[in-house]
Order: structure tokens, then sequence, then C-alpha cells
């Protein structure tokens, strides 16, 4: 869950040549990535972290992989897939340094695993990296993960560097 507003949030403000072609543009580059940085979270006498893979995006959707782990209570692991909306429009402003707010959906993988909405809020501190903030809701309690985030060649996001179970 938290990976996925980590994602939603790097989406929102990756604008610029990271993301895309020339500036004039604010269009989005099909070979740069946006990676995550592992965030985590205090829950009650443990820790949740989210995990997000390479996130690729393709007609205004960024999407890749996502794992949630809660420490001690292993029950409560999830991983999918993560899709976030950022528009030509959100990449323009946060090109132009302006804080976004994007949205998407995190799903879980296998039969019957959950949906949910995230909500991201990226705040940029220059065209290649800056900060989120992921949120979203499990059960009842609301996780907010803050990762910072930058975008990379596609050759720079290895599978080496990834957590088990996520993929580029």
């Amino acid at each position: 869950m938290k990976r996925i507003t980590l994602l939603l949030a790097l989406l929102a403000v990756g604008g610029g040549p990271a993301f895309g072609a020339p500036d004039s543009t604010n269009s989005a580059r099909a070979d740069r990535v946006l990676l995550i940085d592992r965030s985590s979270m205090p829950v009650f006498a443990g820790k949740a972290t989210l995990t997000i893979g390479p996130l690729g995006r393709t007609n205004g959707v960024y999407t890749g992989d996502y794992e949630y782990a809660v420490f001690p209570w292993f029950q409560f692991d999830e991983q999918g897939k993560l899709a976030i909306n950022v528009s030509d429009e959100s990449l323009a402003q946060a090109n132009q340094g302006k804080v976004v707010t994007v949205t998407g959906t995190a799903t879980a993988s296998g039969k019957g695993g959950p949906r949910r909405p995230i909500v991201i809020i990226a705040t940029p501190v220059d065209n290649d990296h800056g900060t989120l903030q992921l949120s979203f809701l499990a059960g009842s309690r609301k996780m907010i993960f803050t990762p910072a985030y930058h975008f990379a060649d596609n050759a720079t996001a290895s599978p080496a560097a990834l957590p088990a179970g996520i993929k580029n």
C-alpha cells in the first residue's frame, strides 16, 4: 500500500527531461523509468515497508510491481500491480517545480486481491528528483509513506538491484 502511494507521488512530479522528450513538449520518454525508494512507517508494535519496482509510463499511466510487508504480522504482506495516472499537464507542472497531486490504483495479486485507491503528492526538487507522499487505506488505517524518487534510463534499473519478487 505504501509503495503504491509512494509511486503515485513520484509519478506526479516526474516531468521534464527525465520523463520525456524535450522540455518544450513535456511528454514522457518511453526509455526513462521512475524509481521510488523503499519506505517504511510504524504500525502497532511493528513496521510496514513499501517497495515499488521500476515504473514505466504508457498512455499517461505509470505501471509496475509493488510489495508491502508488515513486520511482525506477515499475514498482512501483499504484492501486486500499481497504476498511477499522470497526465502530460501534471508532468509539465512538476517540471516547473510545482507540487502535483495524482491518483492511482494498487491491485493485489491473487484471487480476490484488494484494489486500493492511492493518492500521491509529488514535490519535485528538480526535473529528475523529489519526494512523494503516498497514502492509501489498509483496512480502516490510513497508511502514509514518504519516499524519495528519481528518474533513470531503463538500463540503470537493473533487476539485481530490486528486492525479491519485484521484476523490472
